[in-house]
C-alpha cells in the first residue's frame, strides 16, 4: 500500500546513517571508587606541592603528602599483597615499597608523585572497562520494548519480544523497530539496518526476505515470521561476541611489566643480601642499613617506570591534539605492533552519506541536467528516505530553485510521485518504474498520462517501438551506473523516463593515501571487510588498491575474518564505525573507530578514537606509536646504565647516600625528559610525513 503523507519534512542532512538511538548509559567518572581515590590522591597532592616549594614548615606539606601516600597506595597495597599471598611479587607492591623508601631517605615528594601516577593509571582502567560494559548493556536498548503479535484469528496482541518464539507473526508498522529476527510475509517497505550490516542506505524488503530485530522499518508494514529466538537473535549475538572478545583478549602490558617478576625478586633478594652479608662478616648494624638502604634507592624501578611512560603519555597527548584519543598508555604501546590491517566500508573507507554524483538527461527528453535535478528534487523533498535527502542537497549545492510539489505519494520499495508545476514525476527504483506503469504507485491509481497516449500522437510512429526506446536507453544508462558501483535513481516525467540520478557513498578524500601508508607501515596491504554488496566493495576496494575483499558480512563472520589473521601470528588493526564493527573491535589486537559518525558501543569497544574522523590519521598515530617505543628502549638503555653504575659504585665502594639519590633523580629527569621529546608539533608532523613517503 501507498502512504499518503501530509507535511512530512526531510530528515536533517548526514542523517542517512544515523543508527537507532538508544537511552545512553554511562557510569560517572566519581562512581568509581579507584577514581574517587585517585582523585583525593591527586588533590592533596597539589596541595602540598606548592607548600613545599615555597618553604612552608614541614607539617604543613607533610600532612598532605601523608595522606596522599594513603589514599592512592592503599589500593595497590592490598592488591600488591594479596599477589604476594598467592607466591607472586607484582610492580604495585614494588612501587609502594619504592614510594616509601624514597619517603624514608627524605625524598617525600617523589614518592608521592610515583603514588599518584599509579592510581591515576588505575582509574583510567577501571573507567574504560566500565564504559565498555555500558555500552554493551545500552545495545540491548536498540531493541523494542515491544512487538505486536498477530494471533491466528487475525487480532493483535502486544507482548514483549523476548516472549516471541520460532514461527509467531508480528507486524511492524512504519518507523518502528523489528522486534525479531525472521522473514517477511507481506508486505514491502525499507529497512535501515546499518546496525547489522553497515549498509549506508536503507534496504527494499519484500516476501521471503530476511529482516533483523532491532532494525529500523520505513514508511511500510511488514507482516514478518519469527525465525530467531530473541536470545538467538543477531543484535543478542553481538552482544555475546563483544562481552567474550573482551573478556577473551590476552591481559595486556607495558614492557617493564613483562620482566616485573624477575626484576622485583632479584631487587628484594639483592637488598637484603646488601644487608645482611656485611652484617655476617662483622659490619656495623647502621652502615649496613645505610648501604642497603642506598642499594634499595638506585636500584628501584622509578627510573625504569619513567623511561616507559612520558614517550608514550607523550604520545598520546600529542596525538589527542590531532584528533586521536588513545585510551591508554598501553594502546599506544600495541598500536606500534600492528602488522596487519582491517578496514570497514561505509563510514570508515567511505563518508557514510550518500551523495549524487551522476545527473543524466535522457536523450529527447527535452531536458538539461539541471531542469531534471530540479523536478526530481522537488518530487523527493517531502520524503524522509536517505536518497531523497541526498537529491535535495545536489539541487541545494548547485543553487537551483525546489519548486513546491503537491499531491506527494510514496509507495514503500518503489519510490515518490508528486506533481511538480504541470507535470507529474516520479522518481524511484528503475527495476520498479519500468516494469508497469512508469509513475503509478502499486495501487494502480493513474497519476499522469500514459506512455500510449504520450507516444499515439505522431501519426507516422510506431507506437510500441516510440514506447521502447526510452525504456532501453533508461535501463541501458541503468546497467551503466550501477557496473560502476552506483545506486541508479530513475526520473519518470508525465509517464516517460526523462533521465537517471546516480548516488553513491563518496570516498573520503584520503582513503587512497591511507591504504598506502598503511601498506608502507605493516609490509601488507589491508583487508576491507563491509556488510555492503560485493560489487560496491570490489569498486572501492580498486579505487583505493585494495586486493582482499571480503563483502556481505555479518558481524560474526567479520570477528571470523580477524580471528583468521590472528590465528596466522598477525597483529591486526581494525578500524571501523558501527555496531557491527564492535565484535571486530574488541577481538582485534587493536582497534580504532571513526568518531564523527561511530555508534556508542565501537567508540565504547575501541582502544583507539578518530575523534574529527580524518582517516590519514590512523597511519600517523601508528608511525607515532613505534617513535615512542623506540624512544622506550633508548630510555630503558639509559635508566640500566645509569643503575648498574650507582649499583657497582655501591657494592664496590662507598656511594654516598645524597649521591645515590642525586644519581637516582638525575637518571629520572633525563629519561623522562628525552620522552617529553614527543610533545612536540614536529614529533605529529614527522610521524604524519613517515608513513606515506615509504611507499
Amino acid at each position: 500500500m501507498p502512504s499518503v503523507l501530509a507535511d512530512r519534512r526531510p530528515l536533517p542532512t548526514g542523517a542517512a546513517r544515523a543508527e537507532p538511538a538508544a537511552p545512553r548509559r554511562r557510569t560517572r567518572v566519581l562512581a568509581l571508587p579507584e577514581a574517587r581515590w585517585a582523585a583525593a590522591a591527586t588533590v592533596l597532592f597539589l596541595l602540598a606541592l606548592p607548600l613545599q616549594l615555597t618553604g612552608a614548615p614541614g607539617w604543613a606539606w607533610g600532612v598532605p603528602y601523608a595522606l596522599a601516600y594513603a589514599a592512592g597506595g592503599w589500593e595497590p597495597a592490598r592488591a600488591g599483597l594479596r599477589a604476594l599471598a598467592g607466591r607472586t611479587l607484582d610492580v604495585d607492591l614494588l612501587m609502594i615499597v619504592a614510594a616509601l623508601g624514597a619517603a624514608a631517605v627524605g625524598q617525600v615528594m617523589d614518592g608521592a608523585l610515583l603514588i599518584v601516577i599509579f592510581a591515576t593509571s588505575g582509574a583510567l582502567e577501571a573507567l574504560a572497562t566500565a564504559r565498555t560494559a555500558d555500552s554493551v548493556r545500552g545495545l540491548l536498548d536498540l531493541a523494542p520494548a515491544t512487538a505486536t503479535r498477530l494471533r491466528a484469528d487475525g487480532t493483535e496482541e502486544t507482548v514483549a519480544p523476548a516472549d516471541l518464539t520460532v514461527g509467531d507473526t508480528v507486524l511492524v508498522r512504519p518507523g518502528e523497530r523489528i522486534g525479531a529476527d525472521g522473514r517477511v510475509l507481506d508486505g514491502a517497505s525499507e529497512v535501515d539496518q546499518a546496525t547489522i550490516t553497515g549498509e549506508p542506505l536503507p534496504v527494499a524488503k519484500e516476501p521471503g526476505d530476511e529482516v533483523y530485530a532491532g532494525t529500523l522499518n520505513g514508511t511500510g508494514a511488514l507482516r514478518v515470521r519469527v525465525g530467531r529466538d530473541a536470545a538467538d537473535s543477531v543484535i543478542a549475538r553481538i552482544v555475546r561476541m563483544v562481552e567474550e572478545a573482551s573478556g577473551t583478549k590476552a591481559p595486556t602490558q607495558l614492557f617493564i611489566e613483562k620482566v616485573e617478576q624477575c626484576y622485583s625478586l632479584g631487587m628484594v633478594a639483592a637488598t637484603l643480601a646488601v644487608f645482611a652479608v656485611p652484617l655476617a662478616f662483622g659490619a656495623a648494624l647502621t652502615g649496613s642499613l645505610l648501604r642497603a638502604m642506598t642499594f634499595m634507592i638506585v636500584a628501584s624501578p622509578c627510573a625504569v617506570v619513567l623511561a616507559t611512560m612520558p614517550p608514550l603519555l607523550s604520545a598520546i597527548a600529542n596525538a589527542g591534539r590531532h584528533g586521536v584519543l588513545v585510551k591508554s598508555a598501553v594502546v599506544m604501546e600495541r598500536l606500534g605492533q600492528v602488522d596487519a590491517v582491517a578496514l570497514d566500508k561505509t563510514g570508515t573507507l567511505t563518508e557514510g552519506t550518500p551523495r549524487v554524483t551522476d545527473v543524466v538527461p535522457l536523450p529527447g527528453a527535452g531536458l538539461g541536467e539541471g531542469e531534471l535535478l530540479t523536478l526530481a528534487a522537488a518530487a523527493e523533498h517531502p520524503s524522509e528516505h536517505p536518497l531523497a535527502r541526498a537529491v535535495v542537497d545536489a539541487a541545494r549545492a548547485r543553487d537551483l530553485a525546489v519548486p513546491t510539489a503537491l499531491g506527494f505519494r510514496s509507495a514503500p520499495g518503489v519510490g515518490v510521485t508528486a506533481t511538480v508545476g504541470d507535470r507529474t514525476v516520479a522518481v524511484g527504483a528503475p527495476a520498479r518504474l519500468l516494469n508497469g506503469t512508469s509513475g503509478t504507485p502499486d495501487d494502480g491509481t493513474p497519476t499522469g498520462p500514459s506512455r500510449a497516449d504520450r507516444y499515439d500522437s505522431p501519426a507516422t510512429a510506431s507506437p510500441v517501438t516510440t514506447r521502447q526506446a526510452p525504456d532501453r536507453a533508461a535501463t541501458s544508462l541503468v546497467a551503466r551506473l550501477e557496473t560502476g558501483g552506483r545506486t541508479a535513481v530513475l526520473v519518470v516525467v508525465d509517464g516517460v523516463p526523462a533521465g537517471v540520478l546516480g548516488v553513491a557513498d563518496r570516498l573520503r578524500p584520503d582513503a587512497a593515501v591511507t591504504v598506502a601508508a598503511l601498506t608502507a607501515l605493516t609490509g601488507a596491504r589491508p583487508a576491507l571487510l563491509t556488510g555492503d554488496n560485493a560489487r560496491a566493495a570490489a569498486r572501492l576496494a580498486g579505487e583505493v588498491g585494495i586486493h582482499d575483499v571480503r563483502a556481505g558480512l555479518l558481524p560474526e563472520d567479520k570477528v571470523a575474518a580477524v580471528r583468521e589473521r590472528q590465528d596466522a601470528g598477525r597483529r591486526v588493526l581494525v578500524v571501523g564505525d558501527g555496531v557491527n564493527d564492535a565484535p571486530a573491535l574488541a577481538a582485534a589486537h587493536t582497534g580504532v573507530a571513526m568518531g564523527r559518525a561511530g555508534s556508542d558501543l565501537a567508540l565504547e569497544t575501541a582502544d583507539a578514537v578518530i575523534v574529527r574522523d580524518e582517516l590519514a590519521a590512523v597511519p600517523a598515530v601508528v608511525a607515532l606509536s613505534r617513535r615512542a617505543r623506540r624512544l622506550v628502549v633508548q630510555n630503558l638503555v639509559i635508566a640500566a646504565v645509569f643503575i648498574s653504575g650507582l649499583v657497582v659504585w655501591d657494592l664496590a665502594g662507598t656511594l654516598p647516600l645524597p649521591l645515590g639519590v642525586l644519581g637516582h633523580e638525575g637518571s629520572t629527569v633525563l629519561v623522562g625528559l628525552n620522552g617529553l621529546r614527543l610533545l612536540r608539533e614536529a614529533a605529529w608532523s614527522e610521524a604524519a610525513r613517515t608513513a606515506p613517503d615509504r611507499t
